[in-house]
């Protein structure tokens, strides 16, 4: 999922965010349908029940968090973006507590607030002042509702329960988020900015839709399966940490004392969430 951090920062300068995020997603679809195509079609009647749910699952998790990220680095800081990311968690808790009645236990609450100490360490380099000094612009309204779109992919993937099989609804959820981008591509390439169809636009694309698309979407239904909303939505403070150590290979970026501190307390803190939960099952 944290791969996606290498698309923000490096395929919008190749490629529009919203066409960049359109065309990942129909390349998704295009290379899942060739395995899925023979038994959607045996389970019509089950995709013509459940296509609404698949709709709002694809307009969020792939085209409100497909996107926003992207626009969003247009005009904020990796920073500020990795701040506001961290709020999704959160807002999965709250929700699935208000209208899914799940419990919100004190261990889970103090590996949540372990999770956010432990990612604004990293995020402000230990430096207390550099939290003031942060500039919020239009982009991190994008981010909140990207993370606010996350909360409730993450939370109806797992509460909607369903007939298909993984990859058959992960086919379906690919193509209904193409199809809620289109209208919005469709105006960026007219009044905005035209794509360019170059070698670096079917890298960027094609790496999009393999890494933070169809592995890192797989495995996060298959975790959901196994660890519930709400405990799966503390992997994405690991997030930070991943993001770390792809700016440290790929962007020259240095690992100083406070990226062990704050993923030391991230790890500690999905420890005692997850630990909680273990004891209860």
């Amino acid at each position: 999922m944290a791969s996606n951090l290498i698309v923000a920062r490096g395929g919008v300068e190749y490629v529009p965010p919203i066409s960049l995020a359109f065309w990942r997603w129909t390349v998704v679809f295009l290379i899942l349908l060739p395995f899925t195509y023979i038994s959607l079609k045996k389970s019509y009647k089950i995709m013509k029940k459940e296509y609404k749910k698949l709709f709002f699952l694809g307009a969020t998790g792939c085209g409100v968090c497909g996107a926003f990220p992207f626009l969003a680095g247009q005009t904020t800081t990796v920073t500020n973006m990795g701040i506001i990311y961290t709020s999704s968690p959160v807002f999965i808790i709250l929700i699935s507590s208000i209208f899914f009645n799940e419990k919100i236990n004190l261990t889970k609450i103090i590996g949540l607030i372990a999770c956010l100490i432990g990612v604004f360490a990293i995020i402000i380099k230990g430096d207390l002042s550099l939290l003031i000094d942060l500039n919020f612009t239009i982009g991190d309204l994008w981010m909140l509702a990207a993370a606010i779109g996350w909360a409730l992919y993450s939370i109806y993937l797992f509460y909607w329960k369903t007939k298909l099989e993984i990859f058959q609804r992960f086919t379906l959820i690919a193509f209904f988020g193409a199809v809620s981008l289109l209208p919005f591509y469709i105006s960026e390439e007219i009044f905005f900015e035209r794509t360019i169809f170059n070698q670096e636009f079917f890298m960027w694309v094609v790496f999009a839709a393999v890494s933070p698309g169809i592995v890192a979407f797989t495995l996060y239904t298959m975790a959901q399966k196994k660890l519930g909303a709400s405990l799966t939505g503390f992997t994405l403070y690991i997030f930070t940490i991943y993001g770390a150590i792809y700016g440290y290979f790929l962007f020259e970026e240095k690992l100083e004392n406070y990226h062990f501190v704050g993923t030391m307390l991230v790890f500690f803190g999905i420890y005692l969430a997850k630990k909680k939960n273990v004891q209860k099952n």
